[in-house]
């Protein structure tokens, strides 16, 4: 992971009915591939969730279940300027934003990705409008939601400073 650009890059997924969280490896945020590479390691009951912060400017969820990839960028117009977000546009089918000045977030992708985990389009939409929030805390939002926060924070916690 490039310090400058990657905060953090997490996988979660359940075990035996329990969530299991792990920080990635730094290679795990340097692509899409290697990222989805790295999850696909992971797979447990449901699939596995990827959470990376990008910048603390935007996230972006993954999720893998077998061969089935899903994606949700917080803001495709801050996506473009990374990677890893050009990676999940492209992904996406979403060519270059025109309007890149623009101070209204865009979300990308599927908001129903964490639906049947009890976390819907309307949560997400929600958390999304939240001026308030930076990305690291929409995820923790998220993962608590779906009821994976304490492992969630405590594998933060395991981040150098």
């Amino acid at each position: 992971m490039d310090d400058a650009s990657v905060d953090f890059a997490v996988a979660a997924w359940r075990e035996d009915g329990l969530w299991q969280v792990v920080v990635l490896p730094p290679r795990a945020g340097d692509s899409l591939d290697a990222l989805v590479a790295a999850l696909r390691a992971q797979q447990g009951e449901g699939g596995v969730l990827g959470m990376v912060s990008v910048a603390e400017e935007f996230f972006l969820l993954v999720r893998v279940l077998g061969e089935e990839v899903r994606l949700l960028l917080s803001d495709l117009y801050a996506a473009e300027e990374w990677p890893i977000g050009t990676d999940a546009l492209d992904r996406l089918g979403i060519p270059s934003p025109d309007d890149d000045d623009s101070d209204d977030l865009q979300p990308a992708g599927d908001l129903r990705i964490v639906e049947d985990f009890g976390v819907g389009p309307v949560d997400i939409e929600l958390l999304l409008d939240d001026d308030d929030m930076w990305p690291d805390e929409q995820l923790a939002s998220i993962a608590a939601r779906v009821g994976f926060g304490e492992q969630f924070d405590a594998a933060l916690e395991q981040l150098p400073d």
